[in-house]
């Protein structure tokens, strides 16, 4: 087929060989990555079919999760030919697929932090910046949110500790768990992470919140403070 239609778009495949005519009539699960990325971005580029364009940026890539990990400006510089329009609109996919792969994990109740980890274990092990967010719990311990309240360098002197609860006083939390990253992929708690920990559960009492655990969370693991006993008693220890 390449040979005869290297330049050939979905539309003027053979009917049963395009990728959106398969998935409507055997499902999304019978089609490749490859394919369902070349339902997404259409046409080809540079030369290419667009499964050999989809097939390129999987193997340039490293995958659909170098492929999420990517900025729009990476993939264009990295794939010729690749537009910005047609580079957002692939990023698009992937983040609603992403969006929705954590919606199914999420618990509706959090008994520890493992559920916490399980969570957001997805949606923050490969961020490059640390990022810290809340878990807002109601005073069953039903999930509220999960709101991201500060990103950049965890340092306790930048970190504002009321701008940490706007979001719990607002949504009216009874408890909230802190949830941050380690680019460097090792959870491990540093002093920094300790001494914000302890600042925010003293505010947290004044406040009515109770501050609950603190997840950090690395690439494949994490680590919560409060069972290590880092933070969470009268010193920051």
């Amino acid at each position: 087929m390449e040979a005869d239609g290297y330049h050939l778009t979905l539309r003027e495949w053979p009917e049963s060989e395009r990728p959106r005519e398969r998935l409507i009539a055997h499902g999304p699960a019978h089609l490749s990555n490859a394919e369902l990325l070349a339902i997404v971005l259409r046409t080809g580029s540079a030369g290419k079919t667009v499964l050999s364009l989809a097939e390129n940026l999987l193997a340039g890539m490293g995958g659909l999760a170098g492929l999420r990990r990517a900025s729009v400006q990476e993939l264009v510089a990295r794939q010729p030919g690749l537009g910005p329009a047609k580079a957002a609109q692939l990023k698009a996919a992937l983040e609603l697929g992403h969006r929705l792969s954590v919606l199914d994990q999420q618990p509706l109740h959090v008994a520890g932090a493992e559920d916490v980890a399980g969570l957001l274990m997805l949606h923050m092990a490969d961020l490059e910046q640390e990022q810290l967010r809340l878990v807002l719990l109601n005073s069953k311990n039903d999930i509220i949110n999960t709101p991201v309240v500060y990103t950049g360098g965890l340092r306790t002197a930048l970190v504002r500790a009321g701008e940490v609860f706007k979001e719990p006083i607002r949504q009216n939390a009874a408890g909230i768990i802190l949830v941050h990253n380690h680019p460097s992929g090792d959870p491990t708690p540093s002093p920094e992470d300790v001494n914000l920990t302890y600042q925010l559960v003293q505010l947290g009492k004044q406040l009515d919140i109770d501050v609950i655990d603190h997840v950090i969370i690395g690439r494949g693991r994490w680590v919560s403070l409060r069972s290590k006993g880092l933070g969470f008693g009268d010193s920051r220890r």
